[in-house]
């Protein structure tokens, strides 16, 4: 008995030490994943709370515990109003992830400890729509909803689990729109890589106003000495660049590290490696979408200047009042990602894209930009258009969408979870459909669309 009693006690302060162990472990140097997922819940808080206005513990629970990672179900978070800042920590302790809120620039992640550059941007005056005025220069209601699209936008199986908004626009009229509880028209929406597209837009302003050149290479330093000179800002665009960049969602990548590790992202894609020459090789990449936001600030005129551009240029003239483009810790604008508006702003950007880049008769983007992006880049075998949008739905069968009627001319803005936007030249069409749908729930936009597209042909 006095042998199995000494056992035990051995036994016992073993495993004390290896549970102290793992705890040290955990404080001084947290596994990257640990730190990948706090900081993902850290964000995706901080950002709904103070962009959208909703209620951290809602967030925490439905936006990023329920569809995510089960690392995720034990991370525990603290949001302090006053400080405007958001912890997360695993069981509140370990890979402690901080984000903070920042006036007009929504939230940035401060990992490792970083310090934010451009702390603060003194709040503009966007052109806010006015409530009495149509649509799109108002937020009046939409028009009388027809039969057949509101039985359409009333069917959970066309508009798909997790969806949290439906915007249509038909002839530049607001015709029919959805929001799931807890969501209206005055929320806004986490885009994720629809945010790609505006980016595009962006570049598009300074194109115009003779400040960029789509052509242009020897885009970064770093880059002078090997075949990455080689590589133009066209090439970045198509997501033909050649370098090297996992954009799989899975735990620690390129893109997951990137995102919630990195305080510099510039810094980080512009480490890549080639993998392929340039321009021969299609491979989406949100890296090279960081790139480009960096190149186009630069041409903005960096700082301030830059960090003013997006509503000086694109948000306020369309009227995108609710648009908050987010940075990260360096100052670089997160144009692959982190674009946060509602619904209908979303659509105004939709609008603006199908009628060319002109907005009530001022353009907005040079002519024959909108046709440019949107033409098959030619390493994409026609999945990816040459400006940040896809050239197909999420299902990525072109067949089919004709099929469905989704007439051929179609071009898509696509996003993380479930997000896109149709936008429908021949049809004179643009369909938003926002919400929190995890990939393994498969489902696809398109049955919706043509849906809609049926609906409203002759109308």
């Amino acid at each position: 008995m006095r042998f199995l009693l000494s056992g035990l006690k051995w036994l016992l302060a073993v495993l004390l030490v290896a549970v102290l162990g793992l705890a040290l472990w955990l404080v001084v140097a947290p596994p990257a994943v640990i730190r990948v997922a706090s900081g993902y819940a850290a964000k995706i808080v901080c950002s709904n709370v103070h962009i959208a206005g909703r209620d951290a513990g809602d967030v925490m629970t439905n936006d990023v515990q329920a569809p995510g990672h089960w690392l995720l179900r034990y991370m525990a978070v603290d949001n302090d109003p006053e400080a405007r800042t958001t912890r997360v920590a695993l069981l509140g302790l370990f890979g402690r992830s901080v984000a903070v809120a920042r006036d007009g620039l929504g939230c940035v992640s401060l990992p490792g400890g970083a310090t934010a550059q451009s702390a603060a941007l003194a709040p503009l005056s966007p052109a806010s729509a006015s409530a009495e005025l149509p649509w799109p220069g108002g937020n009046a209601a939409p028009l009388a909803t027809d039969p057949l699209v509101a039985a359409i936008l009333d069917d959970p199986a066309l508009t798909g689990p997790g969806m949290r908004a439906v915007v249509v626009v038909r002839d530049g009229q607001l015709v029919a729109e959805r929001y799931a509880s807890g969501f209206d028209a005055s929320t806004p929406l986490l885009g994720w890589s629809m945010t790609k597209s505006v980016t595009a837009g962006l570049i598009g302003t300074l194109v115009g106003a003779g400040r960029m050149d789509v052509a242009a290479t020897n885009l970064f330093e770093a880059w002078e000495a090997d075949e990455r000179a080689r590589i133009s800002v066209a090439d970045l665009m198509s997501m033909s660049s050649g370098l090297e960049f996992n954009e799989d969602y899975g735990d620690v990548t390129d893109v997951t590290r990137m995102l919630f590790l990195e305080p510099d992202m510039t810094e980080f894609a512009a480490d890549k490696p080639l993998r392929a020459p340039a321009g021969e090789a299609f491979s989406y990449s949100s890296g090279t979408t960081v790139l480009l936001s960096a190149l186009w600030q630069e041409a903005a005129g960096g700082g301030e200047a830059a960090l003013a551009w997006p509503r000086l240029a694109l948000f306020d003239p369309i009227g995108m009042s609710s648009a908050v483009l987010e940075t990260d810790a360096a100052g670089t604008y997160v144009g692959s990602s982190f674009l946060y508006a509602t619904a209908r702003d979303w659509a105004r950007y939709g609008l603006l894209l199908l009628d060319d880049g002109v907005w009530n008769g001022n353009r907005i983007l040079p002519e024959g930009y909108v046709s440019w992006m949107s033409e098959p880049a030619p390493a994409s075998n026609g999945l990816y258009g040459r400006g940040q949008v896809w050239m197909q739905g999420p299902g990525d069968d072109e067949a089919g969408e004709v099929a469905l009627g989704i007439p051929a001319d179609a071009f898509w803005m696509l996003g993380h979870d479930g997000q896109s936007i149709a936008v429908i030249p021949s049809a004179d069409m643009v369909v938003v459909r926002l919400g929190l749908t995890p990939s393994g729930l498969g489902y696809r936009p398109e049955p919706m669309v043509g849906a809609l597209v049926k609906a409203l042909a002759g109308t």
